[in-house]
């Protein structure tokens, strides 16, 4: 015998909003816990250091910088063993992105006694020098952050925001795994 017909409509309605309640509940407990509380997920996917909020840089480097990405080292000009790393780091970097190296381009920002042109011509090919020991370039030098530039590269993006950091001494993975998410994902430079 089958139930009364009110019985089986309200059963049906019944298990209509259990099977709504079932599918809306994680979806408003997430809406709650993301925008009612200060909660974030702690993950990230990036290796390197996220520069908040991005710097604009002067329009004296809009020239140089813009059109592409660029890998920015700043250290002296006369070279040093830390300087000579790091200057290998990028190349090899820049060197490991394959069919996206022409999107980047590596930049040497020389504070003083410019330039050791033979080793960098020799071991450097390609890399872009600008002397910023003038008072031309003084600004775009303010720009990016004074602690531990012997052992940092900055990345610019085509725009000429400066927007990340990587210490050289970290996994040179990570540096080059972030370089190909931006540039996959960049639909500029």
């Amino acid at each position: 015998m089958s139930p009364p017909a009110p019985v089986a409509h309200a059963q049906r309605r019944v298990l209509l909003l259990l099977l709504a309640l079932l599918f809306f509940t994680p979806l408003l407990l997430s809406f709650v816990l993301y925008y009612g509380s200060g909660w974030r997920p702690a993950g990230r996917t990036n290796h390197g250091v996220l520069i908040e909020p991005a710097r604009a840089l002067p329009l004296a480097a809009a020239e140089v910088l813009s059109g592409k990405w660029s890998l920015v080292y700043i250290g002296r000009g006369d070279c040093d063993a830390d300087c000579r790393d790091t200057l290998y780091y990028m190349r090899q970097t820049h060197f490991g992105l394959g069919n996206l190296i022409p999107r980047l381009q590596r930049v040497f920002l020389v504070t003083a006694n410019c330039c050791d042109r033979e080793y960098l011509a020799r071991e450097q090919p390609g890399l872009i020098t600008l002397n910023a020991d003038g008072a031309a370039l003084a600004a775009l030098l303010a720009q990016f952050p004074p602690e531990r530039r012997a052992s940092t590269i900055f990345i610019v993006d085509p725009r000429g925001n400066l927007m990340m950091r990587y210490d050289v001494h970290e996994d040179p993975r990570g540096l080059r795994d972030d370089l190909k998410k931006l540039l996959d994902l960049s639909h500029i430079g």
